[in-house]
C-alpha cells in the first residue's frame, strides 16, 4: 500500500509545472515536403501507378483519384490506394507500382534537401535533442531517399508506417513509436512534431506533442495547417531550432534567465 509520503513524492515527480520546464528533446520530422524537396514526384509516381491499373490520364476517374492523392498528402501510401481501389490486390499492385516509379525518379536525381534542413537537424542534435525522420512511404523508398541525399547516418532513427505497426499518418503511431523507441523524453508533451501536411498536424496533435509545427515548403497552406492543429506555422524547417529555443525560454520561470536566453 502506498504511504502518504510516497504519494507526495510521486506527485512532486509528475507535477505539470516540473514537466513543462524539461527541454523539447525529441523532434519528429516528416521527410517529403518538410526536410526533402521532391518537386511533385508523388503526383508523377501516382500517375505511373494509376496507368498500370488502366486509369487513363485526363479521365474523370484519374482527376478524382489525383484530387484524393493531393488531399491526403502525408498519409501512408498503401492506405491511399486501398481507398482508391477498394480491393486489396489492386491496392497492393498500385502501391508497388507507385513505390517503383518514385524510386526511379529518386535515383534519377529528382530530389534535394529543403534549404537549411540538414543544418537544422545537425543543430538540434548538437543541442542534445534526438531527431527522428518519418515518412508515409515504404521502407525501401525511404532508404532510397536517404541514400540519394547521403543522409543514412544523419539521425539515429528513421520510421515508416511498417515500423510503427502499419498505420501511417494521420494516426499518431510513428510519433509515439519515436517516443517509445528513443526514450529521449519522459513526457510526450516534450515532443516536437513538424510536417507540411494536415495529416502531419493531426498526427502530432493525436500523439500529444507539445509543439506541432507546420512548414510552408510542401503540400498545404497556412490556413489548412492551422485548422488541423498546428501550434506554429513556419516558412521552413530551417526555422524550427529557433522556435524550440524560444518556446523553452518562454517557459522559464525566472525573468532574468529568460532575458539571458
Amino acid at each position: 500500500m502506498t504511504s502518504p509520503t510516497d504519494t507526495a513524492s510521486l506527485t512532486d515527480l509528475t507535477s505539470p509545472t516540473d514537466i513543462t520546464r524539461d527541454p523539447y528533446d525529441l523532434v519528429v520530422l516528416d521527410m517529403a515536403g518538410t526536410t526533402v524537396a521532391d518537386g511533385g514526384l508523388v503526383e508523377q509516381a501516382f500517375a505511373a501507378a494509376a496507368q498500370r491499373l488502366g486509369v487513363r490520364p485526363g479521365s474523370d476517374e484519374h482527376t478524382r483519384q489525383l484530387a484524393y492523392v493531393r488531399a491526403t498528402m502525408g498519409e501512408s501510401k498503401i492506405s491511399v490506394f486501398r481507398h482508391l481501389f477498394d480491393d486489396e490486390d489492386r491496392a497492393q499492385y498500385a502501391n508497388t507500382a507507385f513505390e517503383e516509379a518514385y524510386g526511379e525518379l529518386v535515383d534519377g536525381g529528382r530530389i534535394a534537401p529543403i534549404p537549411g534542413a540538414r543544418a537544422a537537424v545537425e543543430r538540434l542534435a548538437a543541442e542534445g535533442r534526438t531527431v527522428v525522420l518519418t515518412t508515409g512511404f515504404a521502407r525501401a523508398t525511404q532508404d532510397a531517399v536517404l541514400a540519394a541525399l547521403g543522409w543514412q547516418d544523419l539521425v539515429p532513427l528513421t520510421l515508416c508506417p511498417a515500423d510503427a505497426g502499419g498505420r501511417g499518418r494521420p494516426f499518431p503511431d510513428m510519433a509515439l513509436a519515436a517516443f517509445l523507441r528513443t526514450g529521449a523524453v519522459a513526457d510526450v508533451r516534450r515532443t516536437v512534431v513538424a510536417g507540411d501536411t494536415s495529416y502531419d498536424m493531426l498526427s502530432g496533435v493525436r500523439s500529444g506533442a507539445g509543439i506541432v509545427a507546420g512548414v510552408l515548403t510542401g503540400a498545404h497552406d497556412k490556413g489548412r495547417l492551422a485548422r488541423h492543429g498546428a501550434t506554429h506555422v513556419l516558412g521552413s524547417v530551417a526555422e524550427l531550432p529557433d522556435l524550440i529555443a524560444r518556446a523553452e525560454a518562454d517557459e522559464r520561470p525566472d525573468p532574468v534567465a529568460r532575458a539571458e536566453a
